[in-house]
């Protein structure tokens, strides 16, 4: 195979970028609150011993598969599997891997455009002093009052929409990379900075601690083990097109292997240094570190609003929230945007345009999932939120991993495979071992039981 050496998207301009890029559609929303929450509820260290072994051994081989077909297509997810397929000599169908990853990453988006405008809301929330002094009879209060205001919260999805837009349709060197490029490290100069409040002005620093990383093993069974499963597999934002259109634009002669393995390094320690901001807090205050949308809007807001600082460093949280949400949405968008662009006479403004727009019509179904649309639920009680959440965490994208992992471990033509992995040599045998029986076998179990 000969391969292209540029994408007509452009190219990241250095492995660094890449980087940058690739941690920062990984890094979200899930990172700031779901992981922490998780690890404590399962045993603490015995959760992240088990989530650090399911990266090494399932996200990983599946995150360098993706960047690996990525590199070796150079073309939107899609058109990249039509193209392997013909040189490795197999059906087009393959082309499905590419289809799935597109359709998961634009529902994904749909609904997380919604969640995302709530943290921008709430960067103006805190700064205001609206929650200096609250209870969290108050605190829950407001949220509702918000959530079920339908003006506000599609039109704060509409904003975020607009900005993932405009980046998207500026192109790779010009709208993707100096957004990654400015907004990565600002995320971890706040993320550092935010533990170093929370430790500094709870008080409670030894407990947050205690509560991640102290092991209870009475507290982690093979319910836990499953979760750190899922959770290794989802974090890294595999199989929903994002990483393989990413990889696309990677320069050639970069070590995938050792890329990869530095993304996941950067993604898990956003996870739990992200517990190490939210938990002293709450125990300080006496809070419940409840899950999902409470964790983050109501029980947080009341931690920063009795703390000193805390409308600024409350501010800040938020702020990092909205920048972990951005640098995910546009990874989000940018499969589908290349697919449009490569397909169609359109240019990437039109594209993004398009491609957001429909994305941005279907996320209101999502948005009044919260106030008008409440009582509008499926028969197994799911409103639209829960029913596009559903389909492409539970169904699209473990589907889609296993997928990858089964054609880059046994379809993908030889020759590709070794000019691909020139750098990585030494980890090829081991990789292809972890991709061809355990990361498969892995989601699967997984998706049995999320499903059954």
């Amino acid at each position: 195979m000969v391969q292209q050496s540029e994408s007509k998207h452009g190219m990241w301009s250095s492995r660094l970028m890449f980087i940058f890029a690739a941690a920062g559609s990984a890094v979200g929303l899930g990172n700031i609150w779901r992981f922490p929450y998780l690890a404590g509820e399962n045993g603490g260290g015995a959760f992240v011993l088990a989530y650090l072994a399911c990266i090494a051994l399932i996200g990983l081989p599946i995150l360098i598969s993706e960047i690996l077909l990525g590199r070796a297509g150079r073309q939107s997810p899609i058109n990249a599997m039509v193209q392997l397929a013909d040189v490795s000599k197999v059906s087009r169908n393959w082309q499905v891997i590419g289809w799935m990853g597109a359709l998961a990453g634009f529902m994904i988006l749909s609904f997380y455009a919604v969640i995302a405008g709530w943290a921008m809301a709430y960067v103006l929330e805190m700064m205001s002093g609206r929650f200096v002094g609250v209870d969290p009879a108050q605190a829950a209060a407001s949220f509702e009052t918000f959530i079920s205001d339908p003006a506000q919260v599609v039109a704060w999805q509409t904003g975020f929409m607009i900005l993932t837009i405009a980046i998207a349709a500026r192109g790779v060197g010009r709208g993707l990379e100096v957004t990654v490029r400015y907004l990565m490290p600002a995320l971890f100069f706040l993320l550092v900075a935010l533990v170093i409040y929370s430790g500094v002005t709870s008080g409670r620093f030894v407990d947050g601690l205690a509560f991640l990383f102290q092991p209870d093993f009475e507290r982690f069974d093979s319910s836990s083990l499953i979760t750190a499963m899922g959770q290794a597999f989802f974090t890294l934002s595999l199989g929903m097109g994002a990483i393989m259109a990413y990889g696309a634009y990677m320069p050639k002669g970069s070590s995938i292997v050792g890329t990869a393995a530095t993304i996941a390094v950067l993604d898990t320690s956003v996870a739990l240094m992200s517990g190490l901001v939210i938990f002293p807090l709450v125990f300080a205050n006496g809070l419940e570190s409840s899950a999902g949308p409470g964790l983050m809007f109501i029980t947080l807001p009341i931690a920063f609003g009795q703390m000193t600082g805390g409308q600024v460093f409350g501010t800040a949280f938020f702020v990092l929230v909205s920048f972990a949400a951005i640098t995910s949405s546009i990874s989000l968008l940018e499969p589908a945007v290349a697919w449009v662009v490569e397909k169609t006479s359109l240019g990437r403004v039109k594209a993004a345009s398009l491609v957001g727009g429909v994305a941005w019509l279907l996320g209101l179904g999502s948005a009044l999932s919260f106030n008008l649309g409440a009582d509008w639920t499926l028969p197994n009680g799911f409103n639209f939120f829960d029913t596009m959440d559903y389909v492409s965490n539970n169904i699209l994208l473990p589907l889609g991993g296993i997928l990858i992992a089964v054609f880059a471990g046994w379809r993908l033509s030889g020759e590709t495979l070794q000019e691909q992995m020139q750098e990585d040599q030494g980890a090829l045998i081991l990789w292809r071992f972890l991709t061809r029986y355990l990361a498969p076998v892995g989601v699967l179990i997984v998706f049995i039981v999320t499903i059954f």
